[in-house]
């Protein structure tokens, strides 16, 4: 847990969604099918999550990390422009906090849509 009573796994994905939120022509992340169910069911506020569209997970738990990022981009911006700064953003961002023994992080972002 850290200081703020998070664990170490949630303070990771917030650091790769702050990363991915500020690079320019992101309008907003994008949840996966499972959290936009979970959140159609869920009985609790309708605040929307901003980590939704994160997914961190490490297979084996040796190798390196996967980081799959959902967002949906402006359309004034170039879609692949955009990709390729948030998988830099969130791979330099997450690079520093992970161990040195697992290699930089796998990023993988997936633009759902525009806006």
């Amino acid at each position: 847990m850290t200081a703020n009573g998070t664990s170490a796994h949630e303070a990771l994905v917030a650091a790769a969604a702050e990363a991915a939120l500020s690079v320019p022509g992101v309008a907003f992340l994008r949840p996966g099918f499972g959290g936009l169910l979970r959140s159609a069911l869920s009985a609790r506020s309708r605040e929307a999550d901003p980590t939704a569209g994160v997914r961190l997970v490490r297979g084996d738990g040796s190798g390196p990390w996967r980081v799959e990022v959902r967002v949906v981009a402006r359309a004034e911006a170039r879609t692949v422009d955009v990709a390729r700064a948030v998988r830099a953003a969130v791979r330099d961002r997450l690079k520093p906090l992970l161990p040195a023994a697992a290699g930089p992080p796998r990023v993988v972002v997936t633009v759902t849509g525009l806006l």
